[in-house]
C-alpha cells in the first residue's frame, strides 16, 4: 500500500465522518452528546492524515527489514 492510496483512504473515511457527524447532529442536535462524539471522530481521523503526511518515507533498509525481520542486517542489540 503506498503512501497515496492511504491517505486517500483516510480522506474517504473522513467524508464519511463528517456526512455522519452532520446526520447525527441534524437528528440529535448541535448541542448533544452524541453530535460531539461525532465531530470528535472526524478530528481524531484529520489527526491521523496529518500525522501520516508527515511521516518519512522508508529507506531501504527499513523497507527490507519490513520483509525480512529475521534477517542479520536487520537485528537490534540493546544495551
Amino acid at each position: 500500500m503506498t503512501n497515496t492510496q492511504t491517505t486517500s483512504d483516510i480522506q474517504e473515511k473522513i467524508e464519511q465522518e463528517v456526512a455522519e457527524a452532520r446526520a447525527v447532529c441534524d437528528i440529535s442536535g448541535s448541542n448533544s452528546a452524541e453530535c460531539a462524539a461525532a465531530w470528535d471522530a472526524v478530528e481524531e481521523l484529520q489527526a491521523a492524515a496529518s500525522h501520516q503526511s508527515q511521516e518519512k518515507p522508508k529507506n531501504s533498509l527499513e523497507k527490507y527489514c519490513d520483509a525480512n525481520p529475521d534477517a542479520d542486517e536487520c537485528r537490534l542489540y540493546e544495551d
